[in-house]
């Protein structure tokens, strides 16, 4: 949403203009002043809050003086800057107009006042130039003291110019490379001749800039050997760092004028042979639109300990988030990694207990338990069900083999057999109920497996006939087998509940209540785990004779025990103990401490959109739930009234109004203003992770991340372009990026030595 300047007569708004724009500000005194010299009678009777949320200045209503830029990426105003610089007369040419920013007429008196306070103004300012020229000069004539006064402005010299010029078209380039996804590298050193020489990317982009006519770059490099770098590793890496942090900056200033916000991580991924995490934050903009926005990586760390430091860290003081004001925490995470993400979660909700830990959206709850159960064989078992879904997935034919497959094993079962069809094109090991698909498709695909990997006709390449021959293997290993069947009917009591929570704002209000359920029916399982598991394994064996697997202990097992072995030690009996107690016990605990108290708390305020509100036939009682977010409230003293009066809004509407069904909805309310504890509940409550993005084009960055991920080779992945990359929309100052530098690297700005290059040596004869 633009911003519009409030000065009278001024047209300026934010998307035609590169102005700053400024809020007023919240101090009522100075507040005061800027409605004063705004000359607008209709700003008079607001509150500073009202004016400082929705009225706004450009930075032309205020001296240069008054202006001044807190750190290289903002510009602000100083504390006690007021605008003085109005048109007031212009509309006087055309009396006639409808302007919709009407200037109050001051009597003389006024007037008078008015003159004299900025006479007043003028001599304090006077006053404070003659203080610090006296200073400077004090400070001048001191060999230590004067390196820290502000320089004034002077113009800039030629060369000062070329060289900004030259630097901003270094940035260009570098730009370009991010958004189209360009590794800087070029070819391998290894793979090219002796003695032949070749540009990496970067410096053929420079080359082709320079073909193309740009004179800055011809001047600089015309006298340069053919076998020099333009510019070295070194500097392009600290080039793409402010790139980097300028792009980043520009999502987190919205973040902070938002207030609250929430943190979630995806799965570690390699970037350049070194784990990171990749981190998401959640916010809802100025124009009540809930986004999901990719802003960096974090470099992993193995112990957890040091991990929740430097997490805590990175947010806090390299990216300068206050976690005061987080609402919520997730973690998306690979087998293995759970129990160290939990440790991070559980430091900063010691820190800040409202940062509530919850699941994330675009993670099925099954999936999520499964990936956290601290058992080996389960982690394994996962690994090969990925392995085996993207090797289908590569093969368009391989898919085909498996449809005949398939048709085969269900001809007396059409229906089946189709919706499994379907489910093979599909991500189907993200769904809730992966492991019963997994064991109703297990024949077919072991089958189709068995024929590619003993195939004669030269179908199918080496590598697709050797995946075949080992993923047969694992998924025939009795092992195997018995894992998923026991996962399968473990998962079965959280899946209903899970597919709930990824449903309609209505069914994760419900789910909520169903927890309790959940969680009777597993701890009578854990109860009665003889008969069940009985159960789970007879069906292991039968699928496992099937598939002509012979029934018993693992081989590692075995080797383990030697001579040491039980005799009285079952197959039964060993997966009861290994797989099936530790998994229940785990699942339960999971369920828990995800779904704290606290958790449950925030969403039973679900029961604030509409549509909830209209099933529980408007008996509801937001309000005791609501007092977790009671200092987030601009008024809570009247939040029983506020709700009193938006039930009855709802209760009593018109017959063709239909109730808002979800957050996103009901945020776009057009008289949401008039509740503005609600709006600020809904807002809260719409950032807990597990609340799902209900306009998708708001929560492409976690899209846009997976498509970087799968269209870069591992070793050409940088955390730097990844972020240009991701987000290509965002807009960037190069002038901002120049300056910055400049700023922090006064001795490299001027670029006067080029650097030999890394895949060719400098000789005497170059």
């Amino acid at each position: 949403m633009p911003n519009f300047c409030a000065a009278p007569n001024c047209t300026r708004k934010s998307t035609q203009s590169d102005l700053a724009f400024f809020r007023f500000p919240r101090d009522p005194a100075r507040c005061q002043r800027w409605v004063e010299n705004c000359r607008r009678a209709d700003l008079e009777d607001k509150t500073p809050d009202q004016l400082n949320k929705h009225y706004r200045l450009c930075a032309k209503h205020f001296e240069t003086s008054m202006i001044c830029r807190s750190s290289p990426y903002r510009t602000v105003l100083r504390d006690n800057a007021v605008p003085t610089i109005f048109d007031l007369t212009s509309h006087l040419n055309n009396p006639h107009s409808r302007h919709r920013k009407r200037i109050k007429e001051l009597s003389e008196d006024e007037i008078r006042t008015l003159k004299q306070q900025k006479i007043d103004e003028a001599f304090e300012r006077k006053q404070a130039t003659q203080e610090l020229n006296e200073n400077n000069e004090q400070n001048t004539v001191s060999e230590e003291g004067g390196q820290e006064q502000e320089e004034k402005a002077v113009p800039l010299t030629l060369e000062e110019r070329e060289n900004k010029d030259y630097l901003k078209s270094l940035f260009e380039i570098l730009i370009l490379m991010g958004k189209q996804n360009i590794p800087l590298d070029g070819h391998n050193v290894d793979e090219l001749p002796e003695g032949v020489f070749t540009s990496d990317n970067f410096q053929a982009l420079l080359e082709y800039r320079i073909n193309g006519g740009d004179e800055v770059l011809r001047k600089r490099f015309e006298m340069t050997a053919v076998n020099l770098e333009y510019c070295s590793k070194t500097q392009q890496k600290q080039m793409l760092e402010i790139c980097e942090n300028c792009v980043r900056e520009e999502t987190l200033r919205e973040v902070r004028d938002s207030h609250f916000f929430s943190i979630v991580t995806d799965e570690v991924v390699d970037i350049a042979g070194e784990e990171h995490l990749p981190v998401l934050v959640r916010f809802v903009d100025d124009s009540h639109n809930l986004r999901e926005e990719f802003i960096g990586f974090l470099p992993y760390e193995a112990d957890p300990e040091i991990l929740a430091v430097k997490f805590h860290a990175t947010i806090t003081e390299k990216w300068g988030l206050n976690m005061e004001y987080c609402r919520g925490q997730a973690y998306i995470v690979s087998s293995g990694f759970a129990s160290k993400m939990k440790v991070v979660a559980t430091r900063l909700l010691e820190k800040y207990p409202q940062a509530v830990y919850t699941l994330c959206s675009s993670c099925a709850l099954n999936v999520w338990l499964a990936k956290s159960v601290p058992v080996v064989g389960v982690s394994i078992a996962l690994g090969t069900i990925e392995e085996v879904c993207c090797l289908f997935n590569q093969s368009p034919q391989l898919l085909v083999e498996l449809d005949n497959t398939i048709s085969a094993l269900f001809q007396d079962n059409d229906e089946k057999g189709n919706e499994l069809k379907k489910i093979c094109r599909s991500q189907w090991t993200g769904r809730h109920d992966t492991f019963e698909v997994l064991v109703d498709l297990l024949q077919a695909l072991v089958m189709c497996l068995d024929a590619v990997s003993s195939d004669l006709s030269v179908r199918w390449n080496n590598f697709i006939v050797g995946r075949a021959f080992v993923l047969s293997s694992a998924l025939t290993d009795f092992d195997f087998i018995v894992t998923i069947v026991i996962m399968k009917n473990v998962l079965s009591f959280t899946r209903a509940f899970g597919k709930n929570l990824q449903g309609q704002t209505s069914d994760v209000f419900f789910a909520a209540g169903s927890l309790t359920a959940v969680l009777h029916s597993l701890n009578e399982v854990m109860e009665n785990i003889e008969v069940y598991h009985e159960f789970w394994f007879e069906e292991a064996t039968n699928l496992a004779t099937k598939l002509d697997v012979q029934i018993r202990l693992p081989g590692k097992f075995r080797r383990a025990q030697q001579g040491n072995f039980d005799p009285d030690m079952t197959s039964e009996n060993y997966y009861k103990e290994i797989l099936s107690v530790p998994t229940i016990e785990h699942i339960i605990q999971e369920l828990k401490d995800i779904f704290s108290e606290q958790h449950l708390k925030a969403l039973k305020c679900l029961s604030l959109v509409p549509s909830v509100m209209g099933q529980l036939k408007f008996n509801t009682s937001e309000e005791h739930h609501a007092d977790m977010f009671k200092n987030d409230l601009p008024n809570p003293d009247t939040l029983s009234a506020e709700l009193h009066c938006w039930r009855i809004k709802w209760k009593h509407r018109g017959k063709d109004i239909e109730l808002p069904a979800t957050i996103y909805e009901a945020l776009h309310l057009p008289d949401i203003k008039f509740f503005p504890n609600v709006y600020a509940l809904l807002k809260v409550l719409c950032l807990l992770p597990l609340m799902k993005v209900e306009n998708e084009k708001y929560g492409i960055g976690r899209k846009r991340l997976k498509a970087y991920l799968k269209n870069t080779l591992t070793g050409q992945r940088s955390s730097n372009l990844a972020l240009l990359n991701i987000n290509f929309d965002i807009k960037h100052d190069l002038d901002l990026m120049v300056d910055t530098y400049i700023k922090l690297y006064p001795d490299k700005g001027e670029f006067q030595d080029c650097i030999p290059s890394n895949n060719s040596e400098v000789t005497d004869n170059a």
